[in-house]
């Protein structure tokens, strides 16, 4: 699963392929990192959002949990303690435009950008949760 991805699309345009207002905030970003911020479009609220990429369950005590949780396996999604709620509720897509892939040749690695033939936006479907604490809150997802 891949550990980067882009999102160049203009908001407008994002707004438009996902049927949703667009976000004022949303820049081009060319190598999304986890722990930063990601667009996403949330189901029940038909929104584009931006949320920390790493998913920090309601019942977590540290938010630094959200680390280690970036991506979840198809097979698991809904047995998982850490995400099984979410999975049943609070799903999401994580809009991109290209994502990078890893090829480890004579010792080194490789960097392959993949992207639509249009170079338009897609999703990767996601779960998202929301976790407060003495008077911070974080809304995080997880890629699948």
């Amino acid at each position: 699963m891949c550990g980067r991805f882009s999102l160049r699309t203009p908001a407008s345009q994002v707004a438009e392929a996902f049927g949703v207002l667009p976000f004022a905030d949303l820049q081009p970003r060319y190598n999304i990192a986890p722990s930063q911020p990601v667009a996403v479009v949330r189901h029940a609220q038909r929104e584009l959002a931006l949320l920390k990429w790493g998913l920090v369950p309601s019942w977590a005590d540290d938010p630094a949990i959200g680390y280690k949780m970036i991506n979840a396996r198809g097979e698991t999604v809904a047995t998982k303690p850490s995400f099984r709620k979410a999975f049943k509720v609070r799903r999401c897509l994580v809009v991109a435009d290209g994502f990078f892939e890893w090829q480890k040749t004579e010792g080194k690695k490789q960097p392959h950008y993949i992207r639509l033939k249009h170079d338009g936006p897609f999703a990767f479907a996601g779960l998202w949760e929301h976790w407060a604490r003495e008077g911070q809150e974080i809304d995080s997802c997880r890629r699948q």
